[in-house]
């Protein structure tokens, strides 16, 4: 029995003009991005970097997250998308069903923590006022904090839900993932595809066989805000911002873990995706992520020169 219940079909964006639509999903990368830029502009103050370093890293930072969550959604979940509609990978229209503006929709963190770690690489070949591991450790505070808007933006699309609830206290029924847009048009004859939401939201038969699920997406979101304020923490308040990589080290380590053990909640995402000792492609995915953070908080350590 649910004591908290919600049907959620929400309005997931806005009508600009023809097929175009301005994605609440969207809206939540940019305040990522621009709550990212300010994290880094306090810690560049602070530390008394030139700002003049600032703009090309958030260059950096946006097209690696980017480029590496779509090509790391299509690679690890999606990859049928190589023949079937080639183009939707690095453009936001899909041309499978005739041309569609959809927006840049599926996006895989693990992905994104791949291209951000290649992307700062790159980053600091161009610009050396500091090394690798400072820029990583200060960069990873932004990133949990971008994290926690992401996974609301997951919320508010009805995506990487979570399994049914059962008994679970806390249920969503996601109406927008149990009838995608081309069934709810089928299905009430409507053509306007939120009033045909809104007519399966008000419909008892069409409603009641939408199951309860897990929102995945907000646990994640919710415990993501305990990632960065430890990040945070840790760098204000204690000497661990001069361990270089521990900062690094500990963003891995939560995070993932974190992302671990909401994969037990979570439907699994894709139409291709491993199932190996109970653990899915998520889980797999975020094991090495967490020994490698593992390496750094505790097994690293800077080489020094022998003069």
């Amino acid at each position: 029995m649910q004591l908290l219940k919600l049907d959620w079909n929400p309005i997931t964006g806005i009508d600009i003009v023809g097929n175009f639509k301005l994605h609440f999903y969207s809206l939540m990368w940019v305040i990522a991005f621009i709550l990212g830029w300010y994290i880094m502009k306090r810690i560049f103050t602070k530390e008394k970097v030139s700002l003049e370093y600032l703009d090309p890293l958030f260059i950096y930072t946006v097209l690696a997250t980017m480029l590496g969550a779509r090509l790391g959604h299509v690679l690890f979940y999606q990859s049928e998308l190589i023949k079937e509609d080639f183009f939707s990978i690095f453009l936001p229209f899909s041309f499978k069903n005739g041309v569609e503006f959809t927006g840049f929709q599926g996006l895989a963190s693990h992905g994104a923590a791949i291209g951000i770690i290649l992307g700062m690489y790159l980053y600091r070949r161009n610009y050396k006022y500091k090394s690798l591991l400072w820029i990583l450790d200060r960069v990873v505070i932004s990133v949990a904090s971008g994290a926690v808007f992401i996974r609301i933006g997951n919320f508010i699309n009805s995506e990487i839900i979570g399994k049914e609830s059962g008994d679970f206290p806390l249920g969503v029924r996601f109406i927008q993932d149990y009838y995608n847009k081309y069934e709810a048009l089928r299905i009430t004859g409507i053509k306007n595809v939120e009033k045909a939401y809104d007519a399966i939201a008000n419909n008892t038969k069409l409603l009641d066989v939408v199951p309860y699920r897990h929102p995945a997406q907000l646990y994640e979101s919710f415990c993501y805000i305990f990632v960065f304020l430890a990040l945070w923490y840790f760098y204000l308040k204690t000497p661990k911002k001069d361990q270089s990589g521990f900062l690094f080290g500990l963003f891995l380590i939560l995070l993932w873990t974190i992302r671990f053990f909401v994969e037990f909640v979570k439907e699994p995402q894709g139409e291709e995706y491993i199932n190996w000792l109970g653990l899915n492609t998520g889980q797999w995915l975020s094991l090495p992520f967490i020994l490698i953070g593992l390496y750094f908080m505790f097994v690293y350590k800077v080489k020094t020169k022998v003069k």
